[in-house]
């Protein structure tokens, strides 16, 4: 479909088409959704065969450092489609980035109070994922301020 009726659905203005926020959160998306799969990938992911839905029972380790389940890569998946949903615009983009890097620090803060061994560890989290967890929220969040700094907000 072209025309404007395609311009007003997918809400693309042409003058942002190249918005440095629009291609941070896009990038940062893709990560996500690459680090979601590869969670899945037998050798990528060491342990493999100790993978859980949930909690800390789970022993797989991306990369054999960062503790994963099923349910830890679904929301890396989730993470980086609504982020490509949102990097179609400039305030969605910026909203991803600031809104998700907050998200993270809050994971992070969840991780330094929780009992890593506890049930409330449902994620898993892990103490490399802690610090991943505090440098990707600070990484979006500053990634959402300085990429729209001095531009008008629409």
């Amino acid at each position: 479909m072209t025309g404007p009726t395609a311009r007003s659905r997918a809400r693309h203005d042409p003058a942002d088409g190249r918005a440095p926020v629009r291609r941070a959160a896009t990038v940062v998306s893709v990560l996500f959704l690459l680090i979601g799969v590869l969670g899945f990938v037998p050798g990528v992911t060491s342990d493999f065969g100790d993978l859980r839905f949930a909690g800390h029972e789970s022993e797989a380790r991306l990369l054999g450092l960062f503790q994963v389940s099923v349910l830890h890569n679904i929301v890396h998946l989730l993470f980086g489609v609504v982020g490509l949903a949102l990097a179609r615009t400039i305030s969605g983009a910026r909203t991803f980035l600031v809104g998700g890097g907050a998200i993270y620090l809050v994971l992070w803060l969840y991780g330094l109070v929780i009992d890593h061994d506890s049930e409330a560890n449902f994620i898993p989290l892990n103490t490399a994922d802690n610090w991943l967890h505090l440098f990707l929220g600070l990484g979006m969040i500053a990634l959402g301020l300085l990429t729209t700094r001095g531009r008008p907000r629409r």
